[in-house]
């Protein structure tokens, strides 16, 4: 790649990617002003660090560590419970204040979005990297904590742009400055290139994003995928990944799991588990009006090591007891009585829209006809009064029991009271913080 390539004008588009820094923590820090300044972790109810803040970082605390050992590193350090709710609702605010500056807005994750903001300069009668910074401001004012931003002309180059400077920076890659910046990064740090291709791109020499651009395009598409070729395409500037602003109307697969304390080998307690994720991986399925071929369950180790099996199913389906009933087999395949268990999980493959004709095949018609209007009622009751109000006896000792038992069951400040107005399913977006921190 040359120094300047013909095809480049600064910014023939403009695309931010926008990361909040250390954002669960950071949610934290910004609603309780007693935390800022200090090692906060999130995590608490899994027993493994799931977020931390800077201060924390610098401690030597990574994420997916035991909670003991990062105590032991910093016996300061403030561990609390995730509050998810709390950090949902931070997050759609974030993605309004992009919102303010273009509609063409990505969510890509809870906690970073792209955004299109080609064409916006003499409207706004500022250039991009001042729109960019109105945006970051806005973002680090109103939420409490701050923000990382790329502005480049392709995806790609902007998610590299927000890392460049972490925490609180803002990063502009124009089209004649793309070298530079590729130039300092390896190529598995590149968005989208995993551990196989990276040591496939090694082994032909390549270790920065910047060989990997300036390959050539021929020895490109030889060797590589579609995806890996779009990425190419995207280093050096052209802009083929499109933003994806359409709202989720459809998914290929469900996956659901879900940890819980202390670690157990009690054989139905920890298939009650896998049985509850199956009810409520198919409780989305129905929601979506789709149905599975096929499913994946696992159980994960107080070690991290998971055991699964793969289940191929004669037809579509989204009812929790037959895809439970297909399971009980397998479940005793890889079930070990020895072993602790911490998590199970599920995911359903090969989604589809169901499809009530092919029903008649096997004879079905008349049973799937009545048995979905069972779990239509079943589904209309648990969106009133809430997702486990009804369940199946196989889950019985999943919900019985609360999730998570001693200190990793203490619960997050927002889901301790109700404000006025509020129900249990329905909740104020407001953040809110009323604990005492000492």
């Amino acid at each position: 790649m040359s120094e300047q390539p013909l095809h480049l004008r600064s910014f023939p588009k403009a695309i931010l990617h926008i990361d909040g820094d250390a954002f669960f923590a950071s949610c934290e820090q910004a609603r309780n002003p007693k935390l800022k300044g200090r090692p906060v972790i999130t995590g608490k109810e899994r027993g493994i660090v799931a977020s931390m803040s800077y201060e924390a970082k610098a401690l030597g605390i990574t994420r997916a560590m035991r909670l003991r050992d990062a105590q032991a590193l910093c016996p300061a350090l403030v561990v609390l419970p995730s509050d998810y709710e709390t950090y949902s609702i931070l997050s759609k605010r974030m993605f309004n204040i992009v919102r303010r500056y273009t509609p063409d807005v990505e969510e890509y994750s809870i906690d970073e979005c792209f955004a299109d903001i080609t064409g916006l300069q003499r409207p706004l009668h500022m250039p991009y990297e001042d729109i960019a910074e109105k945006i970051k401001h806005e973002l680090d004012i109103e939420l409490g904590f701050t923000f990382s931003i790329g502005l480049a002309p392709s995806k790609v180059l902007a998610k590299l742009g927000s890392k460049w400077k972490k925490p609180s920076g803002l990063t502009s890659i124009p089209g004649r400055h793309i070298h530079h910046y590729l130039k300092e990064f390896s190529v598995e740090k590149v968005w989208g290139i995993g551990a196989q291709t990276t040591a496939y791109l090694n082994k032909h020499g390549i270790k920065t994003a910047l060989e990997y651009a300036q390959k050539k395009e021929e020895w490109i598409r030889e060797y590589l995928t579609k995806p890996h070729i779009e990425i190419w395409q995207e280093l050096n500037g052209y802009s083929v990944i499109p933003l994806d602003t359409a709202v989720k109307t459809s998914y290929q697969s469900i996956q659901k799991i879900k940890t819980f304390s202390p670690a157990s080998n009690n054989k139905s307690f920890v298939f009650a588990q896998l049985s509850k994720n199956i009810e409520n991986a198919c409780m989305k399925a129905r929601r979506y009006k789709l149905g599975a071929e096929g499913a994946i369950v696992f159980l994960r180790t107080q070690e991290f090591k998971d055991r699964g099996v793969e289940i191929k199913f004669s037809r579509q389906t989204n009812f929790s007891h037959d895809i439970i009933g297909l399971t009980k087999s397998a479940f005793e395949d890889i079930f070990n009585p020895n072993i602790l268990y911490r998590s199970t999980g599920v995911v359903l493959f090969k989604l589809k829209e169901i499809d009530d004709s092919q029903m008649d095949l096997f004879g079905e018609a008349i049973r799937a006809e009545r048995m979905t209007k069972v779990y239509e009622s079943i589904d209309a009751i648990r969106d009133k009064y809430g997702k486990h109000t009804l369940f199946l006896g196989s889950s019985f000792a999943a919900n019985k029991f609360a999730q998570h038992l001693g200190e990793r069951g203490d619960l997050p400040e927002r889901r301790g009271f109700l404000l006025k107005g509020e129900t249990t399913r329905k909740r104020l977006g407001i953040p809110v913080f009323l604990g005492q921190i000492s």
